[in-house]
């Protein structure tokens, strides 16, 4: 086997449903990818599947790869335990360790919103930029920050975790604020993630659709539908404000399923200005250049 780490990298994204692997060339260009089933709730299996998968990679590209993997959640600088995934069933164990010995090699690690963030700020959407806040609206609600090619992690590991701030700016219909299964309530991921558009729709309409359902619907003219995109819009905004007045990004990505919404990016801007602290807003709001692979490729891009 041709051992060529230092240009071959191999990146992993751990999620709740699929675990996908890809091998990157130096330049990018992608040498192998795959996608399977993650045997959740079964944490060893997993563990046991993601060292197999990469003696796949390996065995199919002839090479030695460094290993990134972006995790649901984050590791605690604390107990080097993953905390905080909606995932449940990997917090509270020692995944870094476990994996790290199963593959026989040093593994880097990040949250999978930091690994989207790094790879459209590498070579994606946000390339160029000095500052660029990655977004994940989908199943959950993350974030990530990378500054100057580099992820902000933080003093805590948590940085970019902005889909447990509470919404701001509430109104009066937005009380009394959804449960999240963080254990708090009133989380920006009640309201910004796919199951909080469906929660919204459900609660006001009594009409219970999935959003991509609400989202043809709304094409087709039906108002219930459009009023429940829009509310989900002005909500996003407001957060994305939030971070404005925080970060002042340059680029802000949007990820993750509802992230396929064009009507974001039309409405975005103009609904975020009167929350930012500014006389005018510059941000660029953008849609992700690798698409859903982008997770995948940020994990192989931490080396």
């Amino acid at each position: 086997m041709t051992t060529v780490a230092a240009l071959s990298r191999t990146g992993i994204d751990l999620g709740g449903t699929k675990i996908e692997i890809v091998v990157l060339a130096a330049n990018g260009d992608v040498l192998f990818e795959k996608r399977v089933a993650t045997p959740a709730p079964d944490y060893q299996a997993t563990v046991i599947l993601l060292s197999d998968l990469l003696g796949e990679a390996e065995s199919a590209t002839q090479t030695t790869t460094s290993v990134g993997i972006g995790t649901p959640g984050s590791l605690s600088p604390k107990t080097g335990l993953l905390r905080n995934s909606n995932s449940v069933w990997i917090n509270d164990k020692p995944l870094a360790a476990d994996v790290k010995s199963a593959m026989a090699r040093e593994v880097r690690f990040a949250n999978d919103a930091n690994c989207f963030a790094l790879s459209e700020a590498t070579d994606g959407a946000g390339q160029g930029a000095r500052t660029v806040f990655g977004v994940i609206i989908g199943t959950g609600c993350g974030g990530g920050v990378v500054v100057d090619g580099h992820i902000v992690n933080g003093a805590n590991g948590i940085g970019g975790e902005w889909g447990h701030n509470p919404l701001p700016w509430p109104d009066k219909t937005e009380f009394p604020a959804p449960e999240c299964w963080c254990g708090r309530s009133g989380c920006q991921e009640v309201w910004f993630s796919g199951s909080g558009l469906r929660r919204d729709h459900l609660t006001i309409t009594g009409d219970d659709l999935r959003g991509e359902e609400i989202v043809t619907r709304a094409a087709e003219a039906d108002t219930a539908c459009q009023a429940t995109l829009a509310r989900h819009a002005n909500r996003l905004a407001r957060g994305l404000a939030c971070v404005c007045n925080l970060l002042d990004p340059e680029v802000i990505v949007l990820g993750g399923g509802l992230s396929n919404m064009p009507h974001l990016y039309a409405d975005l801007p103009g609904l975020m200005e009167p929350f930012v602290f500014s006389d005018h807003v510059s941000t660029q709001i953008a849609a992700p250049k690798h698409g859903d692979a982008s997770g995948v490729r940020g994990a192989a891009w931490l080396w």
